[in-house]
């Protein structure tokens, strides 16, 4: 197996899922996002992992990763978040999987599709039998997908009109819910508002909305009032804190809710080669010896995720010390100084580049974000599938 992996923590997703869980509710569901695999993580263990936990629902976004998930005997319920296509629709059937809907176009065309199904094919959701379940999503200001507000009693009439369709669910999602700012805390609370009411004009036309869920990372804990009928955790399950709403931020409300990053990108050091002063190293001579040292070559690089932007602010540990990149990160390997004669580096040693401290990295991807003006969520979807994925 290649050196340089991706180590799945599962005792620290365990312990994510955990604290979700404590946040709820009685009665409120769980739907974990395994889409992107799994945020790097690995969808199909990721999955087998929430069954064993609990969960009630998966969330992917594409049709493909459902399909994954089914032929790997994944047998949850699972709610696609993203608009599939009509050439998506035989696989959707196939793999038993919930979509969202929000246009009469759609729906219609998906109905009509659906006539040459039986009704045991279309089951997708154990609870409507012989029918196949949507939800309705809803733009409450998120200006992504979904129906406005004012058209959701319409399209829920089309959906309980149709001849195969029925509302399992109704959902919206936040845009600004992990920011702890007045005003973006005032755009949420009217998202809410604007959800609430697409819900209601529902119910009161004898029309059942099913399962109700607007809360995902943020909002399932900075606003459990909302929780509602389910909740969509994605980013915390994975160990890391959505934006500002993070452990201090919830510690100054009184919340504990203590989570654990799950994976820890590894290498090793394939080669130690003499430097003398004035030599330099890789691309673009940005790093030059000034004084006779030794440099180490690690077998990872931006090819595996290991992104060139984060050169200067790697804190690689190498039998627990820390070390800094020199020069460019390539695409398949990195180079550190070690210095002169170093009995702490040697040839095929580990080098943990971030993960949770029970690896020995001396940072995380949630440091990396920071430092690099991204969010950790790209720095975990971003280590790439050539990283065997090794679980622990």
């Amino acid at each position: 197996m290649r050196r340089t992996q991706a180590e799945i923590y599962l005792e620290n997703f365990r312990n994510n899922i955990n604290q979700i869980k404590k946040q709820l509710k009685p009665g409120v569901k769980t739907c974990v996002a395994v889409k992107a695999n799994a945020y790097g993580h690995g969808a199909v263990r990721i999955s087998r992992e929430c069954k064993e936990l609990g969960v009630d629902f998966l969330a992917v976004a594409a049709v493909s990763e459902a399909e994954e998930l089914r032929n790997n005997g994944v047998d949850l319920p699972i709610l696609a978040l993203s608009i599939c296509s009509p050439a998506e629709i035989p696989e959707l059937v196939k793999n038993k999987t919930i979509p969202l809907v929000c246009d009469a176009e759609f729906i219609t065309l998906l109905d009509h599709i659906l006539d040459s199904y039986t009704p045991e094919e279309l089951e997708n959701y154990h609870e409507n039998k012989g029918r196949f379940t949507v939800h309705l999503a809803v733009d409450t200001g998120m200006g992504r997908i979904g129906c406005f507000p004012e058209n959701a009693l319409e399209l829920a009439k089309l959906i309980s009109g149709s001849k195969h369709l029925v509302l399992g669910g109704m959902c919206t999602h936040f845009a600004v819910s992990d920011s702890t700012q007045e005003f973006d805390r005032e755009y949420t609370d009217r998202q809410f508002e604007r959800f609430n009411f697409a819900v209601d004009s529902v119910k009161n036309a004898g029309i059942n909305p099913g399962i109700r869920h607007c809360c995902a990372s943020a909002a399932l804990v900075d606003h459990p009032q909302w929780q509602m009928d389910m909740v969509r955790p994605g980013i915390i399950a994975y160990g890391y804190y959505a934006d500002q709403i993070n452990r201090e931020y919830l510690a100054s409300k009184g919340i504990e809710f203590n989570l654990k990053p799950v994976m820890a990108l590894v290498s090793a050091v394939c080669a130690v080669r003499p430097f003398d002063k004035g030599m330099s190293v890789s691309y673009g001579h940005t790093w030059t010896a000034q004084k006779d040292t030794e440099i180490a070559v690690i077998t990872a690089g931006y090819g595996d995720g290991l992104l060139r932007r984060f050169a200067p602010f790697i804190k690689a540990s190498i039998n627990s010390k820390e070390y800094t990149i020199s020069g460019r990160i390539c695409m398949d390997q990195c180079m550190i100084e070690i210095g002169k004669n170093n009995p702490d580096v040697k040839r095929w040693d580990k080098v943990v580049l971030f993960g949770p401290e029970e690896s020995g990295a001396l940072c995380d991807a949630q440091y990396l974000a920071d430092k690099t003006g991204t969010i950790s969520y790209e720095i975990l979807t971003g280590i790439t599938s050539r990283v065997p994925r090794v679980y622990l």
